[in-house]
């Protein structure tokens, strides 16, 4: 019997990996300025700033971007989930090539999280030398709620969040022989069935790369509000 031929089908495009990659770096890299604190809060408030435009960006590619990459091809019906679940797949779900029930559960819980907390930071003020571009928006109680969740509640859940991001990939690697990490790298998998492929062309990147610039203007315009 012959053995199954494998299918390479590009799953990420260039977009989304280059945003899953920045938003990493700009997140961990947030996390640590704040905890050294002084002159490094300065970088945080920068990455913050990044970690701003790369949401949107995420948000305005979520609707428009490549098949894998798009809100619509991983929002699962309660049904769909319990299928998975039980180990009931469909093969028409290719719930093995893009995110996965659980782990759309995972993308989506992290981006509202990190879109609550550069919220809540634009508005806090440390009571030291550091406060928020918005902070003049709002009242004094106001951001002292909005500044406890950021440095307390909200960055806990990041970091937990972050874990088990982390352990979920060490755990489908062990586990399930699956590397998770090698797609989001060059952006193909290796399937044993055909499945559809993302669109990953000059064309497409030319269009994520406007959207980029257009979030970049926005958020520069949202922070200049509290000049």
């Amino acid at each position: 019997m012959d053995e199954p031929q494998l299918t390479t089908v590009r799953v990420w495009d260039l977009p989304t990996r280059t945003f899953h990659w920045l938003l990493a770096t700009c997140v961990i890299a947030s996390i640590g300025s704040a905890w050294v604190g002084g002159n490094a809060m300065a970088w945080h408030f920068r990455l913050g700033y990044v970690v701003f435009t790369l949401l949107a960006f995420r948000i305005l590619w979520g609707l428009v971007g490549g098949h894998w990459s798009r809100f619509v091809n991983f929002i699962y019906a309660p049904a769909t989930v319990a299928r998975y679940l039980r180990g009931r797949s469909r093969a028409h779900e290719h719930h093995e090539v893009g995110h996965n029930p659980l782990g759309a559960f995972s993308v989506f819980g992290l981006l509202a999280l990190l879109v609550l907390q550069v919220g809540t930071g634009l508005f806090a003020d440390d009571e030291i030398a550091s406060a928020g571009p918005l902070i003049k928006l709002v009242s004094g109680a106001t951001s002292l709620a909005l500044t406890k969740w950021h440095k307390s509640f909200g960055q806990w859940l990041i970091i937990a969040l972050i874990v088990l991001h982390i352990g979920a990939i060490l755990y489908y690697l062990v586990a399930k022989k699956r590397n998770l990490v090698r797609p989001m790298l060059s952006g193909d998998k290796l399937l044993m069935a055909p499945a559809p492929a993302a669109v990953d062309n000059g064309r497409s990147r030319t269009l994520a790369a406007v959207l980029l610039a257009l979030c970049a203007v926005l958020v520069g315009w949202i922070v200049s509000l509290g000049d």
